[in-house]
């Protein structure tokens, strides 16, 4: 590595590509990781936090980095691939550093970190340099100007907050908006507990319920209890209704039926259904609102309401048909249409015509292993669920079948665990 004194800026190498030496891609830059030295300087950069393929983010030291600038980062190809766990005296930029308050020590008052520069020394050793901050947090129209002011001051400059003081999220959500749910909740679980709830506390109520139903059963108890009640009602009407059901069901049960009665009546109602059923069940897995239509209603309409993006790749595989009502319980099931069959039929095809007589729905009661044979059986994403008046309740889907076999703790399992048996045999 070059001894000529280098500065980089950590918000613009966040979503960089990490390479070893022979251009192979190692994964993405996500964070960077500091030592606080307390009164003898500035932080020290000990290394950064990389995303590698299957969502897992590791640690690799600086010393372990060739070259770093503004379009690349590239490492010496030799990394631990454990899982990054945070240390106590070490700092993620990103998560806990950006949006944090300081004051200034020329006396102008307090401003807000929005980016970090990071200098490499002579001795090669990289260490934090300037400050990109905003100014001021006053809403009074005299001091609007210097409130939206930015600049660029040294470390030393700045006099850091406690870290148990309050801290916004809004630097790191806005730098992790492209983040799949999946991959936010990841990031999430790497965080205390204090910085989990701020961030929580800055998402929409539709990204956090998203971002809720990929964390396990403990954090999504945690982070529900930790917002406003009537907050907390207004997220679990944005999650599905099977995972919504799954969380009340580990509240105590006071907590949960004051959150159902705050809300919404209609999704309420889907709830409390699935709530009655056991969870090991096909009525305590499926979710009530799979793609329901009329037999009258045409391939073209069919291919419309299975394009919509909020509509999961399994729940679209399936078009479940059935006489009105159409909302769960429906009138009488009559069948499933594939998507496959939409796709070789002419736009003006009625459904009715293109039924799948040969798939037998599952009762609401049946256990989850027959769940898993059936679609094993006949290499399906999702089945219709019906109640004992052969009505449509829902559909069961081929991950929360997944999601109930894995261990529980399986988002933040690094090795093999063993499979959650059914309670009978499958093949």
């Amino acid at each position: 590595m070059s001894t000529t004194p280098t500065r980089v800026f950590v918000a613009r190498l966040l979503g960089l590509d990490v390479f070893d030496p022979l251009g192979d891609r190692l994964g993405r830059l996500r964070d960077v990781v500091v030592l606080s030295r307390g009164t003898q300087g500035a932080p020290h950069v000990v290394g950064i936090v990389v995303e590698v393929p299957g969502k897992k983010r590791v640690f690799v030291p600086m010393t372990r980095i060739t070259s770093i600038d503004q379009t690349q980062i590239i490492c010496t190809g030799l990394v631990n691939l454990r899982r990054f766990e945070q240390r106590g005296a070490e700092t993620l930029v990103v998560a806990e550093m950006f949006d944090r308050r300081v004051t200034l020590r020329d006396g102008s008052g307090d401003a807000t970190i929005e980016d970090i520069a990071m200098d490499q020394h002579r001795s090669r050793d990289w260490f934090v340099s300037k400050l990109f901050v905003r100014r001021g947090h006053s809403l009074s129209p005299l001091s609007r100007l210097r409130r939206n002011e930015t600049l660029i001051i040294d470390w030393a400059d700045a006099q850091q907050g406690p870290r148990t003081e309050p801290q916004a999220a809004t630097q790191f959500v806005a730098n992790h908006e492209d983040l799949k749910p999946a991959d936010f909740a990841e990031a999430l679980q790497e965080m205390s507990d204090k910085r989990r709830f701020e961030v929580a506390s800055e998402l929409q109520d539709e990204r956090l319920a998203d971002v809720l139903q990929e964390l396990p059963e403990d954090d999504q108890v945690e982070i529900l209890s930790a917002l406003d009640v009537q907050r907390a009602a207004d997220v679990l009407e944005e999650m599905d209704p099977d995972d919504a059901a799954d969380l009340l069901g580990e509240l105590p049960s006071a907590q949960a039926e004051e959150l159902l009665q705050l809300m919404e009546p209609e999704g309420a109602e889907d709830v409390r259904r699935l709530l009655e059923y056991d969870e090991d069940t096909a009525g305590g897995l499926m979710t009530p609102v799979p793609v329901i239509l009329p037999p009258e209603a045409t391939v073209a309409e069919a291919l419309a309401h299975v394009r919509r993006e909020e509509l999961s790749p399994a729940l679209a595989s399936s078009i479940f048909i059935a006489r009105p009502p159409l909302e769960t319980p429906t009138g009488r099931f009559l069948g499933v249409v594939h998507i496959q069959q939409l796709l070789r039929f002419p736009p003006f095809e009625a459904l009715g015509n293109l039924v799948d007589k040969n798939l037998e729905p599952l009762s609401d009661q049946a256990h989850i292993s027959e769940v898993a044979r059936t679609l094993a059986t006949y290499n399906l994403n999702s089945l219709p669920v019906v109640n004992d008046a052969g009505r449509l309740v829902g559909a069961v889907t081929v991950d929360d079948v997944l999601d109930h076999l894995l261990p529980d703790d399986w988002r933040a399992h690094d090795g093999e665990a063993p499979i959650r048996k059914l309670g009978g045999r499958i093949g």
